[in-house]
């Protein structure tokens, strides 16, 4: 696929920096977190077979980078951290590091195709030169250029299609599965690269797609307030519904995205299940493993 160059440096600048507070919305499942965005307890989510997700043992968030003692603390205590899986390209994580926390191990994959971390890479001169406390202004002008509104459009097949991430997704995989308690993935904001990582975690689990849906399309629950913030902005500037369409894919995620990917799946692997196993490489052995280890009766 093919990316415009200035609009892909732009869009990774803007996935690299949140645009509030860290204020996560609640729900069932939230986790009230005082530095951390977008985190949420995987557990309680029931899987075809009736069986549901244990509590304290998965969670897919924003970064870690200003993860509080209080968080910290809660972590280790309620969700017997051991393991963080980072999805930032290398730029991402140096302008944000994690938080270490004593005990947990870090992996870090990179699962954007490398063909668009390098252009990032290949620009950082420009993009430096952006005022990253403004990034909605930067977003709401991208919003009515075709060109941005295709290249979110094309940022999950881009994704799911690429041999790395592909190696990648399947080494989380194998990570979960083999963790000594319990596991956090996330990626800048916790949305999109981390929502592709719950979705194939929830695919090995069993869980239906309606559950798997319903799981990536709740980040939207947490950053509703910018994104009808941005969205608010984009309309007095004139923008049409695929302005506010870039907008909900930018700062929230796109469901609709999502879904369609879900269909090229389908369409080009047979089914998400069948790409875990195959494309993936986790096998049909390690996904009973690890419902064995993460599965209990409801």
């Amino acid at each position: 696929m093919k990316f415009e160059r200035y609009s892909i440096r732009a869009l990774l600048m803007a996935m690299m920096f949140s645009y509030g507070s860290t204020v996560t919305a609640q729900t069932e499942r939230a986790i009230a977190f005082e530095g951390v965005e977008n985190g949420r307890d995987m557990g309680g989510l029931v899987m075809q077979d009736g069986k549901v997700i244990r509590t304290g043992m998965l969670v897919r968030s924003g970064n870690l980078s200003k993860a509080t003692d209080a968080d910290a603390a809660l972590l280790k205590e309620r969700y017997h951290l051991t393991n963080v899986f980072d999805f930032r390209f290398e730029a991402e994580a140096n302008a944000a590091p994690d938080r270490i926390i004593d005990g947990v191990s870090y992996t870090h994959l990179s699962t954007l195709p490398q063909k668009l971390v390098e252009s990032f890479a290949a620009g950082r001169s420009d993009t430096a030169k952006v005022d990253t406390r403004d990034m909605g202004a930067l977003l709401t002008k991208m919003a009515q250029a075709p060109k941005a509104q295709t290249m979110a459009r094309q940022l999950y097949p881009a994704i799911v299609t690429d041999a790395q991430s592909q190696r990648y997704y399947g080494e989380f995989l194998r990570g979960v599965l083999h963790a000594a308690g319990g596991s956090l993935w996330h990626c800048s904001q916790g949305k999109d690269r981390a929502g592709w990582a719950s979705a194939f975690v929830l695919a090995a689990l069993g869980a239906s797609r309606d559950v798997i849906v319903e799981d990536f399309d709740r980040s939207n629950q947490s950053y509703a307030q910018q994104v009808e913030a941005l969205s608010a902005k984009v309309r007095q500037q004139g923008g049409d519904e695929e302005a506010v369409a870039f907008i909900q894919a930018m700062v929230g995620v796109s469901r609709e995205n999502f879904e369609k990917t879900l269909d090229l799946i389908d369409e080009k692997y047979g089914s998400l299940p069948a790409y875990v196993q195959n494309q993936l490489g986790f096998t049909k052995k390690e996904q009973k493993q690890l419902r064995k280890k993460y599965l209990t009766a409801k």
